[in-house]
C-alpha cells in the first residue's frame, strides 16, 4: 500500500502547476533578471508576477514583499535589520519562549550584540496574552515579535490583538507567519503587523524561497550586502525560477484557503475524537489551532518508539518540529507550555494536507489503535 504523509509541517509536495511553472526558468528563460536583454527582461518579468501573487495572498502592496531564501533568513532579517535600523530609539525586544529557532536564535545573537531581550511565557495550550505583551513594553521597546501559530502544536496566537496594543504604542511588530501563510487568512490592510516571514515550501510552494513583507514606510537594515536586488535590501541574484513556484503557489493557496481549511478541520477533529479515545492519550496546544494541525501525546508510549511503528506501517508523522529532529533535548515548546520531560518526550505531530482523504485519517487511527496497543503489550 502507498506510503501516507501526514508531515506537512514539516513540508509540503510541489504542487504540479508551480512545478510545470518552474521548468521553463531552468532551461530556456534562463536569464539574469538584472541584465538588460531579452533573457533578462523575461526572467525581470516573472519575478514581478510573482510578487503580485505573493502580495494578493496577504491582501499587500507587491512594493510590500520582498524575496528571501525561506523563513529562517526573512526571521533573521526582520529581527536583525529591524533592530538595527531603530535602535536609535533603544535596544529591547521582546519575542515568546515557544518561537521557533529562527527567532530565537537571532534574538540571542542580538544579545551579544547588546540588546536586550524579553522572552514571554505561554500558558498551558501555548497561548502568549496580549497583557503579558504590554507588561513586558519598555521605554526603550523598538521591536515585538510573536508567531502567528505554533509549528509544534498549532496554537493560533492573538496577533491582530498584540498588534493593535503596540499599534497604538508606536511599536514595530513582526510574525512569523511561516506555518500560517495559506492555510489561515492573513490581509495586512487590517491585520496591524509591521514585518511578516512566509515560505514557500510550507504551502506547495519550492524549498529554497521564502518572502518577507514589509509595511510600506519600515526602516530596515540589509542582513546581505553585495549587488541592489530587492530594492537594494536583499543582494544577491533572484531565484527566478522559485519565485515564479512561490507565486503559483501562493495564488492558489488563495483560490483554495477557504474551503480546504473547512476540509482539513474536518479531518483533524475525525483524527482527534479518535485520539481521545485511546488510554492515557492527550491533545496539545489550542482548540484555536491550524486547520490541519493535531499534537498528540500518549501516557507512557516515547514519541520516537510510535514513530518507528507508524513508518513501517506506512504512515509519515513526526514528533515536532522538524528542524529539530535528532535533538536529544527535550521541546522547548512543550517545556514552556508546562509539560514535563517525560510528557514532551511522548509528542507526536500529524499535519494534514490537501492529498489526504478521511478514508486515510481512519486508517492512520486503526495502525495507531493497534501500534499503542503492542507497544503497551511489549512493556509488561
Amino acid at each position: 500500500m502507498k506510503p501516507v504523509y501526514l508531515d506537512h509541517a514539516a513540508t509540503t509536495p510541489l504542487l504540479q502547476e508551480a512545478a510545470a511553472a518552474m521548468l521553463p526558468y531552468m532551461t530556456e528563460c534562463y536569464g539574469n533578471p538584472s541584465s538588460l536583454h531579452s533573457f533578462g527582461r523575461a526572467a525581470r518579468q516573472a519575478c514581478a508576477r510573482g510578487r503580485v501573487q505573493v502580495a494578493g495572498l496577504l491582501g499587500a502592496a507587491a512594493a510590500e514583499i520582498f524575496f528571501t531564501s525561506g523563513g529562517s533568513e526573512s526571521d533573521n532579517w526582520a529581527l536583525k535589520g529591524l533592530a538595527w535600523a531603530h535602535q536609535a530609539q533603544g535596544r529591547h525586544i521582546i519575542t515568546s519562549s515557544i518561537e521557533h529557532h529562527a527567532v530565537l536564535h537571532a534574538c540571542a545573537w542580538l544579545e551579544q550584540q547588546g540588546f536586550t531581550v524579553t522572552y514571554l511565557p505561554v500558558d498551558a495550550a501555548g497561548r502568549v496574552t496580549p497583557e503579558s505583551v504590554v507588561q513586558a513594553l519598555r521605554p526603550d521597546t523598538i521591536l515585538v515579535s510573536i508567531m502567528t501559530a505554533n509549528n509544534e502544536v498549532g496554537t493560533l496566537e492573538p496577533i491582530a490583538a498584540i498588534g493593535t496594543l503596540l499599534r497604538e504604542r508606536g511599536i514595530l511588530f513582526h510574525t512569523d507567519a511561516v506555518q500560517a501563510a495559506g492555510h489561515v487568512p492573513l490581509d495586512m490592510r487590517s491585520l496591524p503587523v509591521d514585518a511578516l516571514s512566509l515560505s514557500g515550501h510550507k504551502f506547495y510552494g519550492p524549498k529554497g524561497i521564502g518572502a518577507l513583507y514589509l509595511r510600506r514606510g519600515t526602516a530596515i537594515a540589509p542582513l546581505l550586502h553585495g549587488g541592489s536586488q530587492e530594492r537594494g535590501l536583499r543582494a544577491g541574484t533572484e531565484n527566478t525560477a522559485g519565485i515564479v513556484g512561490l507565486g503559483v503557489a501562493a495564488e492558489q493557496a488563495a483560490l483554495q484557503l477557504s474551503a480546504e481549511a473547512a476540509r482539513l478541520r474536518k479531518l483533524r477533529d475525525m483524527l482527534a475524537d479518535g485520539i481521545r479515545q485511546l488510554p492515557g492519550a492527550w491533545i496539545n496546544g489550542s482548540d484555536e489551532r491550524l486547520p490541519g494541525h493535531l499534537s498528540f501525546g500518549l501516557e507512557g508510549i516515547a514519541s520516537d518508539v510510535l514513530l518507528i511503528r507508524l513508518d513501517l506501517a506506512g504512515f509519515a508523522v513526526s514528533a515536532g518540529s522538524a528542524c529539530s529532529a535528532g535533538s536529544l533535548e527535550p521541546s522547548h515548546v512543550l517545556a514552556a507550555m508546562g509539560q514535563s520531560a517525560v510528557q514532551a518526550g511522548a509528542a507526536v505531530r500529524v499535519t494534514l494536507g490537501r492529498e489526504n482523504t478521511a478514508a486515510e485519517v481512519q486508517r492512520f487511527l486503526t495502525v495507531l489503535r493497534q501500534s499503542v496497543t503492542e507497544i503497551r503489550r511489549s512493556q509488561h
